[in-house]
């Protein structure tokens, strides 16, 4: 049977029969006790995929399926005003960091951008310019998270700026540990009235430039036994050619700087990975830990 570990399992060996507990699941086997009890995986560096738009068919209104590097973000947009993929420099000038073609508001009228995507991510990030027209103060914009429908994580940001400026242009970031699927860009209040009330602005806004990085693949534990000979083996399965280390300790309390890197990791066939712990057969409690890189 296959074990789904996302965030924590734990290993440790104690002399007995065999235990092993996971997601709720105990069998037994006789001879030595191992209870499966903390491996902790830690995600690998994930590369970033970069949607600047610029392979959007032009003057197409939302929605649209867009795909870059192996992910496919579908946009589309709630309210009255809609988006569509125009020039980043339709209104006579390009905004700050803004190229090529960006999503750009329909109308005057205030509109939710949607942007729901083919595989989890764990970090989001989009560039906007709200319309302000010689503003020394900017909206507020939101992004919230979600998978499948179902809240994840919510976060703010405003452009702020010691000059007079017009459609200014920020970075509206999210991360974050749970993997999401879907974001909504929300218009979320107009420029506040400090230093000086911004007195000819709209609740509508331009984007380019979205940056995503997907979630790492789960490891799938798929045995963990005490061989014969004493030593403590137990199999996985990830991303093919993945670099993964496994740490121990006998004392899980330590930081994990303290636990000590094990050899006895190998890969074969591609994405099957085993680990034996040939030293097993002389410690009578041990922690596991899979880190990558």
């Amino acid at each position: 049977m296959n074990i789904v570990i996302r965030k924590l399992l734990r290993v440790a060996i104690v002399k007995s029969s065999f235990i092993a507990m996971l997601a709720g699941m105990v069998f037994t086997q006789p001879r030595t006790l191992l209870v499966l009890a903390s491996l902790l995986t830690v995600r690998a560096g994930a590369q970033s995929v970069l949607f600047n738009f610029d392979n959007a068919p032009l003057h197409t209104s939302l929605p649209i399926d867009l795909t870059v590097g192996g992910i496919t973000a579908h946009l589309s947009s709630s309210g009255l005003g809609g988006y569509s993929i125009q020039p980043a420099d339709t209104l006579g000038f390009t905004p700050a960091g803004f190229g090529g073609y960006c999503i750009y508001p329909n109308g005057i009228n205030a509109a939710d951008l949607l942007v729901s995507f083919s595989t989890p991510l764990t970090d989001f990030s989009i560039l906007y310019a709200p319309q302000e027209l010689a503003c020394d103060s900017s909206a507020t914009l939101r992004v919230t998270a979600y998978l499948n429908s179902m809240f994840v994580a919510t976060a703010t940001t405003n452009a702020t700026w010691n000059c007079t400026c017009t459609w200014a242009s920020q970075v509206l970031p999210i991360s974050s540990a749970e993997p999401f699927n879907s974001v909504v860009i929300h218009y979320d209040a107009p420029p506040p009235p400090i230093p000086n009330p911004c007195q000819d602005y709209g609740n509508i806004f331009l984007a380019d430039n979205m940056t995503v990085t997907p979630a790492p693949p789960p490891i799938i534990l798929t045995t963990a036994t005490k061989l014969t000979n004493g030593a403590f083996q137990f199999t996985f399965t990830n991303t093919p050619n993945t670099p993964f280390t496994v740490l121990g300790t006998t004392n899980p309390t330590l930081p994990f700087s303290n636990w000590t890197a094990l050899v006895g990791l190998t890969e074969a066939p591609p994405g099957q990975f085993q680990f034996t712990d040939a030293q097993a057969t002389n410690i009578p409690r041990r922690f596991y830990r899979i880190s990558s890189p």
